[in-house]
């Protein structure tokens, strides 16, 4: 006689467990939602915290990079290959930014105080030897990067939500250590005095060419006196002409250094 099967339910073998997060459900768990329903106040809870994250999130990396732009410029200080900037930015046959590239001179400097980086990263030179960039819209940042390819992600970006992914014309610029700006040797030519425009106070300011900064800076051009390399200015009822501190009088983006 043939032994009757059995009808009982066979149970699936237990899964081994695991630490590990469940994946895509665990990550759309722990981001952040603002919930689409419910009280106004709890919404604009929502909101307000998600905002404040990410601006402290940005603002963590932009103290970031000042630290140790700082640090670079303390190790290298007096470098005469960057001119203690730490890395060399480089520019193209036009004058136009293309990039940055690490200094290959050793160190002049092994080792940098805590208290000194932190006071050089609050200091008025904070953002000397990052990148920031502009745009012809009017849109623009800071030196705030680290090196080119930061700034260029960042440009990308912009124009991806603005202009639809192409480019219109956007511009990367450095801010250099001041000796690397003005070779040594060289002084800016001093501003004098005007007694004979024939014009009043007020035709001789309106004079000044008024660029946006973000179009001067994407056209390789002074952001503070638009390319002229001279500034119209009243002083004690006396009409000046005063070389632009900015370019020290080239009309050029002096904040780029080869």
């Amino acid at each position: 006689m043939a032994a009757k099967s059995s009808t009982a339910r066979k149970r699936a073998a237990a899964r081994r467990r695991t630490t590990a997060p469940a994946g895509r459900a665990y990550a759309q768990a722990r981001r952040v939602k603002i919930p689409r329903t419910g009280p106004i106040h709890a919404r604009l809870g929502a909101w307000m915290a998600l905002r404040v994250v990410t601006r402290l999130a940005d603002h963590q990396d932009i103290i970031r990079s000042r630290k140790d732009a700082a640090i670079l410029r303390a190790t290298h200080k007096d470098c005469p290959k960057c001119h203690g900037n730490g890395q060399i930015f480089t520019k193209g046959k036009d004058g136009s930014f293309t990039g940055s590239k690490p200094c290959p001179a050793p160190a002049t400097r092994e080792k940098v105080s805590r208290w000194e980086i932190n006071r050089a990263a609050r200091s008025i030179n904070k953002n000397t030897g990052l990148i920031g960039w502009a745009c012809p819209c009017g849109k623009k940042e800071k030196p705030r990067y680290r090196d080119a390819k930061e700034a260029t992600k960042a440009l990308r970006t912009h124009e991806r939500q603005k202009h639809g992914g192409k480019t219109v014309g956007g511009a990367w610029y450095a801010q250099a250590n001041e000796t690397a700006a003005q070779p040594a040797g060289k002084t800016a030519p001093v501003s004098k005095v005007v007694t004979d425009s024939g014009k009043t106070d007020q035709q001789w300011v309106k004079q000044n060419k008024g660029m946006p900064v973000g179009k001067a800076i994407a056209a390789g051009k002074c952001w503070k006196c638009s390319g002229e390399g001279k500034l119209h200015a009243v002083f004690g009822n006396e009409q000046l002409l005063v070389i632009c501190p900015e370019c020290k009088g080239n009309g050029k983006a002096q904040k780029q250094a080869a």
